[in-house]
């Protein structure tokens, strides 16, 4: 398995961030990269610096984007940017390292915050072309 930077997933991944407004996302402190020969059954994961490495190595948080190759590329574009999408709202409001889980069986959950910001994505996208 392999790793590359991927700017044109960054790239993508930004224009949601400005999009949507998501000021909380410091973009300079995630990273974007795409897997090849990976075996991980997953579209794409969202990895977290946690506060122990933070502090043991002197940094700041940080984040990785990383879309695996196999199964993200053969996805549409509206389904690649929910996998993006889904992969960026892991990230918490306080940027600090950790991860947001996915919550079931509640409203406002993971998956329906989710859902409302991809519309919101398509609708600004659809009447801006």
């Amino acid at each position: 398995m392999s790793w590359e930077l991927d700017p044109e997933i960054e790239k993508r991944s930004l224009d949601l961030i400005k999009t949507l407004e998501l000021e909380w996302l410091s973009y300079g402190r995630i990273f974007f990269y795409r897997s090849i020969n990976s075996k991980a059954r997953a579209y794409a994961r969202c990895w977290g610096l946690p506060k122990l490495w933070q502090r043991t190595l002197g940094v700041e948080p940080a984040y990785i984007v990383e879309v695996i190759s196999e199964h993200f590329d053969k996805l549409s574009t509206k389904e690649q940017d929910k996998v993006l999408l889904h992969e960026l709202t892991h990230i918490p409001h306080n940027f600090s390292g950790a991860l947001v889980a996915h919550t079931r069986h509640k409203k406002g959950s993971f998956h329906d915050k989710l859902d409302i910001l991809l519309e919101q994505y398509h609708a600004n996208n659809s009447s801006s072309r």
